[in-house]
């Protein structure tokens, strides 16, 4: 198995040889493309199967709706259309015929979803509407990288409907601390909340919340976004509702998702320099057992204590992989297996047998203990914990260690030369947009959000000087 370049040489380069050789995925024959490959796509079922349990929880149901998108629908919102349209695949010709109105591929669903909901909604007894669907989206990238941004990815979008303006705000803020609890606890990536710029948000949208997560090169990722829609697509479609005093009122709206980078965020909000380093609670295996053997009487004896160690792990509730390859020497697995990030890698051989014992690897810490055979079942369980608290603990010291608060335009330059990460630099901004787009020219840092609850303080903007009454956080970013 070839070695990672360093991740200081070439956190790029790093990334991509690790997303290959992990045998997450692979790039496809059409150009931007991905092939998620069975170990990447169980990485995704597990995060799908999450995700999809906490939506079930706030009270939303899934549906599908078409991949494609009549072109009149696309243009009925303007500065939807206009955002979209250097990215939008478009269908001109169909069974050999010139379709008579193109058909775009779905790059988000709002459009179809409000011209439906046009139908389904008449009165306030309608509503809210709270659904969500799992799909794909084509969206056409220049520059493209495996998960982290392909002309194809898996996402979730959920579009919900409600008679208030409250209603929708309070939704949109629920299904960000969703996906803040799923960062967090599930991936074990601290994340920031807050708001986008007006020049960020979301095409069609009244404000865009997100979440903002920090790499191990010091760059942000976002890592989801729940938008307040307003009335925009409701008036654009024509979707209201007879409320309760007989009135007739345009619905309130909002939408919501994460994709497929998330697993990119784990790659590189946890990866090191063997492989992957995965949360217990997402991770396809939790435990590995490489059995180590030399002689066929050995090899007997060892594998029967191998099964009954799996029956005994399964029956905990941990997902376990017994690798009995005999063509592979136990060397070259426990490489493999440290490069696809499992959690905890037991080995046990003639010698371990005979004492009674296993030998348990964390990959967390790379730290090695001699255990009692009779206490894996309860060290393996406790494990779990103790790995998915301190990959969020190391990420939130890497987080805080590369936070800056910056008041003069010599720390901002000073933090953001160079090609490599920025990390947060929290500092005060005028409000405008041309300075929030000279900042980014300048430095290539832009203005990841502006955090919710935050502290209202006097200050002068870190690079023209006018005032300013909050910070925000800029970063360079994928």
């Amino acid at each position: 198995m070839a070695k990672l370049t360093s991740q200081a040489q070439d956190f790029s380069r790093w990334y991509n040889e690790l997303v290959q050789q992990a045998d997450l995925a692979d790039h496809a024959p059409v150009r931007g493309c991905m092939i998620i490959k069975a170990y990447g796509y169980a990485l995704w079922e597990n995060m799908h199967s999450a995700l999809d349990d906490m939506f079930k929880e706030t009270g939303h149901q899934n549906v599908y709706f078409p991949l494609f998108i009549p072109e009149s629908f696309m243009k009925k919102e303007a500065e939807h259309v206009e955002g979209f349209a250097p990215e939008c695949a478009v269908v001109t010709h169909g069974g050999g015929k010139e379709l008579e109105e193109p058909l775009y591929i779905r790059p988000t669903s709002e459009t179809i979803i409000w011209d439906t909901y046009r139908t389904w909604i008449q009165s306030y007894r309608d509503l809210p509407l709270l659904y969500n669907q799992w799909a794909n989206v084509v969206r056409w990238e220049m520059r493209t990288r495996l998960f982290l941004r392909t002309t194809e990815f898996l996402w979730q979008e959920g579009h919900t409907a409600h008679a208030t303006k409250d209603e929708a705000l309070e939704e949109t803020r629920r299904m960000l601390e969703v996906y803040r609890t799923f960062s967090e606890e599930w991936m074990a990536l601290p994340v920031l909340q807050g708001v986008k710029t007006e020049s960020e948000k979301f095409a069609g949208a009244v404000d865009t919340y997100c979440i903002e997560a920090m790499m191990r090169d010091a760059r942000a990722l976002q890592a989801g976004t729940s938008h307040f829609l307003g009335q925009n697509f409701a008036k654009a479609f024509d979707v209201m509702f007879q409320d309760e005093d007989g009135g007739r009122q345009h619905v309130w709206a909002t939408s919501w998702g994460v994709s497929t980078r998330l697993i990119g965020a784990m790659i590189m909000g946890h990866g090191d320099q063997k492989g992957l380093r995965l949360p217990p609670k997402l991770a396809p295996h939790q435990v590995v057992i490489v059995p180590i053997y030399k002689a066929d009487d050995d090899k007997a004896k060892v594998l029967t204590a191998a099964d009954a160690m799996v029956a005994e792990l399964k029956d905990a509730g941990l997902r376990v992989k017994l690798d009995d390859r005999d063509n592979l020497r136990p060397g070259f697995k426990f490489n493999e297996w440290e490069m696809r990030g499992v959690p905890v890698r037991v080995e046990l051989g003639p010698k371990d047998l005979e004492k009674e014992q296993v030998v348990i690897a964390r990959r967390d810490t790379l730290e090695k203990e001699f255990i009692p055979r009779g206490a894996l079942k309860g060290r393996a369980v406790a494990l779990m914990d103790e790995i998915q608290r301190n990959l969020f603990d190391q990420a939130k010291a890497y987080r805080d260690e590369n936070t800056h608060r910056v008041d003069t335009w010599e720390e901002f330059e000073s933090h953001t030369k160079g090609d490599g990460g920025s990390g947060f630099l929290v500092a005060h901004w005028d409000g405008t947009a041309e300075t929030e787009e000279k900042i980014k020219d300048m430095t290539k840092a832009t203005i990841r959000c502006i955090p919710l609850d935050n502290p209202q303080e006097d200050g002068t903007c870190v690079l023209t000087g006018n005032p300013s009454k909050e910070r925000v956080v800029f970063a360079k970013a994928y």
